[in-house]
């Protein structure tokens, strides 16, 4: 056993406060990681406010996690004392049903055992993520670090990276294609950034004319005011695909008649019912798809990572400092962010 500092939530309604506990002792297939990096996701503050049905106390957030690998188990083959390592969403999974062995780990049947707020599943002790000064995982859950990639910055890369990044590739967007972007925070803005390397042609769609000149820096082709129906109208039956970054409700049905015959509208980020809902006839008349998407597996987080350092990018962020993760939180409700944030863990030091 180790002990840990972190932050966590204790309670639906409590700050984010100092806590210690104690890491599993290290199995002979896993990796001790000291935590130098970890982004700050909107899941986070769902989980630690109990916003998706009851959550677990302590919870100890963070699955957005770069370190320096501190020590191995004896089976450990990937990885070595020293390197820099990341640590996503999931953490383990049966590794047998059918999409394990697709490497799409994220759908698992038994269900993929998450970062933070799942049980273990050989001991059953709550996973703790990643405000902390380390984190134990077994290796087949960590992934290589880049050398061309800013450390400071990457580690967004491992929740908004794949989530925007997977379903592109999934449903094959290629150059040429014209892509909308729904949304424009921390996930719409890597969304931007993937489908241009990919070469498509990409449209950012806002509610604000006061974004326009901010969408346009992200590397936007066009901009569409999706409250200006006559913008949303001259869209009509233009585009392959939709990429709709929106964590709210929202109207589908404006978005779904910018599609062309055989169109595809990709949710990746509205966890909750549709309202209003879809007219079914958006669909069935021009044979369009509306669907959605969950991270990546191991194997396609590798590869975000290792397109990032092909393709230079990287998250648009602001560092912070643990002791000022809960107003971080406060910042994110009302969307003052452009376009995440990064803890600098050194910062847990201070409170020694």
């Amino acid at each position: 056993m180790s002990q840990a500092k972190a932050y966590a939530a204790r309670s639906a309604t409590s700050p984010l406060a100092p806590f210690t506990f104690e890491r599993r002792a290290l199995r002979d297939n896993d990796v001790n990681i000291d935590i130098l990096y970890c982004g700050v996701c909107h899941s986070d503050i769902h989980v630690a406010e109990s916003d998706w049905g009851p959550s677990e106390y302590p919870v100890v957030p963070g699955h957005e996690i770069i370190g320096r690998v501190t020590e191995i188990g004896s089976r450990v083959s990937k990885y070595k004392v020293g390197d820099l390592v990341g640590v996503g969403c999931m953490v383990d999974s049966c590794q047998t049903c059918p999409s394990c062995q697709q490497n799409l780990e994220q759908y698992c049947d038994a269900g993929m055992k998450g970062t933070y707020g799942a049980r273990d599943m050989i001991d059953g002790s709550l996973n703790h993520g990643g405000y902390s000064d380390h984190i134990i995982v077994r290796e087949e859950f960590v992934l290589s670090i880049p050398e061309a990639l800013d450390i400071s910055k990457a580690a967004p890369l491992l929740c908004a990276g794949i989530t925007t990044y997977s379903p592109l590739r999934h449903n094959g967007v290629k150059a040429g294609d014209k892509v909308g972007i729904i949304g424009m925070g921390g996930l719409g803005h890597m969304g931007v950034k993937f489908a241009k390397a990919l070469g498509a042609e990409v449209t950012i769609f806002t509610r604000s004319e006061s974004k326009i000149s901010e969408a346009k820096q992200q590397g936007a082709d066009h901009v569409i005011v999706s409250t200006d129906d006559v913008q949303m109208q001259a869209a009509a039956s233009s585009f392959d695909y939709l990429l709709d970054t929106i964590p709210v409700q929202h109207d589908l049905n404006p978005y779904l008649n910018v599609l062309k015959v055989d169109g595809t509208h990709i949710l990746v980020g509205l966890i909750e019912p549709i309202e209003p809902a879809v007219h079914a006839a958006n669909l069935i008349l021009k044979r369009r798809v509306l669907t959605g998407s969950l991270i990546g597996g191991i194997a396609e987080t590798q590869e975000v990572l290792d397109f990032c350092a092909e393709h230079n990018i990287e998250c648009d962020a602001e560092m912070i400092k643990i002791q000022d993760i809960n107003e971080a939180y406060q910042r994110m409700k009302k969307g003052d962010v452009k376009y995440r944030f990064i803890i600098d863990m050194k910062s847990l030091k201070e409170d020694a």
